[in-house]
């Protein structure tokens, strides 16, 4: 999905229409049999999905439900700590459960009445511009498989926790779908690859890798940074600058590791005011004005 689809496994199609998904020799689960079947049968699973109708039922096991308890138990304190005050208000607003993973299906239904937002499966990668296109409908694309349970605080890849943990608690809040709202109908507005990358950019800087100041205190509401329980204690050293749309469309970054430059807002309002103006009322012509202005860099 956006920018970080770019290291979701290759997923192929066999024969009997199964799908396969291809780990790559360094991926926790490389070598282990049972895991790799499972990642295939969810992606079928997800493959399998008609828009329209609930996502599918996934049955997951025991050990996917300790990855989630373990993953989801180390973040409620670091939540408190660091996470900003929206993020907590939609977070207590959907109550999400600890002791295992709910499906997409449920997480739905209890977004209904918060935000309209409602998942769907994905197998794997999704493109750029279909990707953002939901969220102009309040539709989020999610995966359902699981991190492998040898290193459940870490994943190569974004998994049902990063999707749910993560954007899931936003999703719930109304002043954080507003914004992805306005991604999308920027992603569906603009014409160009480069633009629409711009616009991805600005995402990953901002819903999935933003901090901002909050009563004097370094907060995160990226949902990157607030589904990971190691990156949230390293964010507060990392390289901060100022919110700066040309200078995040521009930046260039390395998605297999924490991010070492991060752009800090004055506020939540200031995000609004700043990323949700340019969403609103970019275009391919005042893109390309900026990149003009802000050559790529890192």
């Amino acid at each position: 999905m956006f920018e970080e689809a770019q290291y979701f496994a290759p997923v192929t199609t066999d024969e009997d229409g199964s799908l396969k998904v291809h780990l790559g020799a360094d991926h926790p689960g490389f070598a282990d049999p049972a895991y790799r079947a499972r990642r295939d049968a969810l992606a079928t699973l997800a493959n399998n999905w008609k828009p329209g109708t609930p996502p599918p039922y996934a049955p997951y096991t025991d050990d996917e439900h300790q990855v989630w308890r373990v993953v989801s138990e180390a973040l409620v304190t670091k939540h408190r700590k660091y996470a900003c005050r929206e993020f907590l208000d939609g977070k207590e607003s959907l109550g999400l459960p600890i002791d295992h993973i709910p499906q997409l299906s449920e997480v739905t239904e209890w977004l209904k009445p918060l935000t309209g937002f409602r998942y769907q499966p994905a197998a794997g990668l999704v493109p750029l511009r279909e990707f953002y296109g939901t969220l102009a409908d309040k539709a989020f694309w999610s995966t359902q498989y699981v991190r492998h349970h040898s290193v459940p605080l870490y994943t190569p890849e974004p998994d049902v926790l990063h999707e749910v943990v993560g954007h899931g608690n936003t999703l719930a809040n109304p002043r954080f779908t507003a914004l992805y709202e306005l991604a999308g109908q920027a992603s569906r507005r603009v014409q160009s690859t480069d633009a629409l990358e711009f616009v991805s950019k600005v995402f990953w800087f901002t819903l999935e890798f933003g901090v901002l100041w909050e009563a004097g205190e370094l907060k995160a509401y990226g949902a990157g940074i607030l589904s990971s329980p190691g990156e949230i204690e390293a964010f507060r050293g990392m390289n901060i600058r100022p919110l700066d749309i040309g200078e995040m469309g521009s930046q260039i970054y390395d998605i297999t590791d924490y991010q070492d430059v991060l752009y800090v807002a004055e506020s939540f309002a200031q995000i609004e005011d700043v990323v949700g103006s340019f969403w609103a009322d970019c275009t391919d012509d005042s893109i390309a004005e900026l990149q003009a202005r802000h050559p790529a860099h890192t």
